[in-house]
């Protein structure tokens, strides 16, 4: 499968076929990822700056971030928004935004440009050895999950501070990117994800990317069009674990909905 860059040139058909064994397998692999690289966050790992000059770095480069996404989504891509009126019930309040994985350069600008405030996200901590763009990472918003017990209590302690400021934290629960695809995949980790919801009593939303074919265009690059549904709440008269798993069915379901919308397959996928 072609290598993802920021700017996508035409794939030729025959290379826009990806058969795979089961849904965990990965499309898209980072040299690190073929090499079988493990990256280990330093137990003092800064989940969050406390330096005043890391912070004003971090808002500006959110800035320039959420500038350049406004071209790169909505002329690049021809991005339309559907349901972002959503988001305002959530006023006063954290959220967390649920989206499907498959474009790894508009999985990172779309929901910056989509919410209605600063976002977070949760990434792999491969990503932070990516080119150019993974030492920027932890300042746009990027919360790499932890690799020890130190730095795991640290990541979930980071995630759930940054809900209480009344951010938006956004989570791909499909894993892995799959690009262009038109259908949800299972969620690996199944309804664990969704704790951060339920212990802070927020609401979460979905964010479903769909793909068409260009308007009076020659390209067959899809364009977007990008669906928010929500929110779903927490029912505080269930446990953590029954909320986390209707939370996941709802989430799950509300993607498959929106899923349908697509009308354009630029790439196949086809189970072996």
């Amino acid at each position: 499968m072609a290598k993802a860059t920021l700017f996508q040139k035409e794939i030729p058909e025959e290379k826009r076929v990806f058969y795979y064994e089961n849904e965990e397998d990965d499309p898209i692999k980072t040299k690190e990822q073929e090499k079988k690289v493990e990256v280990k966050l330093p137990e003092d790992y800064e989940f969050i700056p406390k330096n005043p000059f890391k912070k004003l770095y971090s808002a500006l480069m959110f800035r320039i971030f959420w500038i350049f996404g406004q071209w790169y989504e909505r002329r690049y891509w021809q991005a339309k928004f559907y349901g972002r009126e959503k988001l305002k019930k959530a006023k006063g309040k954290g959220y967390l935004i649920y989206a499907n994985h498959t474009n790894p350069f508009h999985d990172v600008f779309g929901p910056g440009i989509t919410a209605d405030r600063r976002i977070f996200t949760i990434i792999s901590p491969v990503n932070l050895l990516l080119p150019g763009i993974g030492k920027i990472l932890p300042a746009i918003g990027g919360i790499p999950l932890g690799t020890s017990p130190k730095t795991k209590k640290g990541f979930h302690d980071a995630v759930d501070k940054r809900l209480r400021q009344g951010n938006c934290m956004v989570i791909y629960p499909e894993a892995h990117v799959w690009p262009y695809a038109t259908k949800i995949r299972k969620f690996p980790a199944g309804n664990r994800s969704f704790m951060y919801a339920t212990r802070n009593n927020l609401p979460i939303f979905t964010m479903t990317t769909t793909y068409h074919r260009r308007e009076n265009s020659k390209k067959e690059i899809p364009r977007m069009d990008i669906y928010i549904d929500g929110p779903f709440y927490p029912d505080e008269k269930k446990t953590e674990e029954e909320n986390r798993t209707i939370l996941a069915k709802k989430a799950y379901d509300s993607m498959v909905k929106y899923s349908k919308k697509s009308s354009y397959e630029y790439f196949k996928y086809i189970k072996k």
